[in-house]
This record gives structure tokens, C-alpha cells and sequence, in this order.
């Protein structure tokens, strides 16, 4: 499978630069490669991060319950 990429122009600190090629050169990867990769990851967290949010969002209404209770009902229900 041949995958198209799209040329662009980022402008990075120069240490960063610097690390980013002995990174490519270390990992026999291009620079483009490890810069592919870390999108895909940085895009999969904040999708996650999303989520997380929203599940908070969705249960905001729910009442509180302190820790050492919550601990109490783990073990009350032998899930600890």
C-alpha cells in the first residue's frame, strides 16, 4: 500500500531540530516518519481526552462519593 503524503512547512526550536534528526538517525526512521507518529499519538490522546471529558460532563449530576466509602463498597461487594 503506497501512501500519499502532503508536503508542508513547520518551523521547529533548533534543539528540538537537532533531536529530531539523531531520533531519526538512532531509529533508522525519517524525520517525516517519527513527526507522522507523533501526531497519530498526540490526535489518539486528545481524542481520548475528549472522551474523558465528556464522560464527565455526562455524569456531573451524579452524587459524590468519598474515597475511603467507595473503597468500602469495593470490598463489601468483593470486587477487592
Amino acid at each position: 500500500m503506497t501512501t500519499k503524503y502532503k508536503r508542508t512547512t513547520v518551523y521547529l526550536e533548533p534543539l528540538l531540530h537537532k533531536a529530531l534528526r539523531l531520533k531519526a538517525i538512532e531509529s533508522e526512521q525519517s524525520v517525516s516518519e517519527i513527526i507522522n507518529e507523533a501526531i497519530r499519538r498526540a490526535l489518539i490522546e486528545y481524542t481520548e481526552d475528549a472522551e474523558d471529558l465528556a464522560a464527565f460532563e455526562d455524569r456531573k449530576d451524579e452524587p459524590l462519593i468519598p474515597f475511603d466509602e467507595f473503597v468500602k463498597r469495593l470490598k463489601k461487594d468483593g470486587l477487592i
